[in-house]
């Protein structure tokens, strides 16, 4: 799949950082981009769109990126979510990968990070 035919889901609850990851998405050429503020609309969007890659925040109200990863992963077990925080520590990355996590960035996100997980769909 090229990368102008992903649909992306970005969940996090900073409007700026969301900016941000649209911009360098759309710089790499993704069509399509979904936002989401928190993790229960996260779980809602992806239900909803279906997108090809989600990128998650960890810490987020209403619910925890991991536990939006936790009820999209019980939804999809295809889902490749990838967990993004600025909290970069052991313990989260395990329990991302634990739970299912494709990828672990931690922030801030740079345009040759996303074009890796890019990269690692496609290969």
């Amino acid at each position: 799949m090229k990368i102008s035919e992903l649909k992306v889901l970005v969940c996090d609850d900073s409007i700026l950082i969301r900016k941000k990851m649209n911009d360098l998405l759309k710089k790499a050429g993704v069509a399509e981009v979904i936002e989401a503020n928190d993790g229960m609309q996260s779980v809602e969007m992806y239900k909803e769109h279906k997108p090809d890659i989600v990128f998650m925040d960890i810490v987020m109200p209403l619910k925890t990126g991991l536990d939006a990863l936790k009820e999209i992963k019980a939804f999809d077990a295809d889902a490749k979510v990838v967990m993004v925080s600025t909290i970069g520590t052991q313990a989260h990355l395990v329990d991302a990968i634990k739970a299912g996590a494709f990828e672990f960035l931690q922030k801030p996100i740079k345009a040759e990070d996303i074009v890796k997980v890019f990269d690692k769909i496609k290969g």
